[in-house]
């Protein structure tokens, strides 16, 4: 049986990175606007999003693979962490820094072995008794969620605030709060216990996607200053980039 003594250093800078990161944009073509997520991705990395989600539910694998690589050379330009949502052989084959798993995904120390040492693994966190399972103590960070009623993904169930403070409570993880936020409700989600809020419609389907990503940047900053956080302004992007 192998034991974890402990994150690798490039892990170790990857958390950090993530906890810093303070907006965190979730990619889906299908509700771009008619844009393509690598069109969106580049608006939000020029406006400051430092961490890339590639989620995309719709279309082909092939698509998928296509939109990863291009987001792939995108994030390293701008020294930004790219995560891949279920996909652990995407996530391979694009040399992404990371996934993000479901709950019924593959468990996080399937995921690791799978992608090495250094993989940053998020987990889905839905209900407040899932923090208390090994998946979460594994994660490098929870996704917690949908805090906000949301038409991103069909099946959320809406959680609430309560359950970001329930897993601030149960872990020193960093914590992404996702479902339905917005950039005047993304304040409410770092007050809650949230070190990151992860978006999709409220960048990939506003009129400009780069305003969109400063104004909820600006909000998390201001809502870090009301907690004593750091505001994560001087992160340094050298965590970012393939293994």
């Amino acid at each position: 049986m192998t034991v974890r003594t402990g994150p690798t250093h490039l892990l170790a800078s990857r958390r950090a990175f993530l906890r810093d990161a303070g907006v965190y944009l979730v990619t889906e073509e299908a509700l771009s606007g008619g844009r393509s997520s690598v069109e969106v991705a580049r608006a939000a990395l020029q406006a400051g999003v430092r961490i890339v989600q590639l989620r995309e539910k719709e279309g082909t694998a092939r698509r998928a693979l296509e939109i990863g690589q291009a987001l792939r050379a995108l994030t390293l330009e701008h020294g930004a962490l790219l995560v891949v949502n279920d996909r652990v052989d995407l996530a391979i084959a694009i040399g992404a820094d990371g996934v993000h798993v479901g709950q019924e995904d593959l468990p996080v120390a399937v995921a690791r072995s799978l992608l090495g040492p250094d993989a940053l693994i998020g987990l889905s966190i839905t209900d407040a008794r899932q923090l208390a399972a090994a998946d979460a103590a594994e994660a490098d960070g929870l996704g917690v969620g949908a805090i906000f009623p949301t038409g991103s993904k069909a099946d959320a169930t809406d959680t609430g605030l309560a359950l970001l403070g329930a897993a601030r409570g149960a872990t020193s993880a960093p914590i992404v709060a996702i479902g339905g936020i917005t950039v005047t409700s993304a304040g409410e989600a770092i007050l809650a216990g949230a070190d990151v809020v992860a978006v999709i419609s409220a960048i990939t389907m506003a009129d400009d996607p780069g305003a969109a990503a400063r104004g909820l940047l600006d909000a998390v900053t201001a809502a870090r200053a009301r907690t004593g956080a750091r505001a994560g302004a001087g992160v340094s992007t050298s965590s970012g980039g393939g293994r």
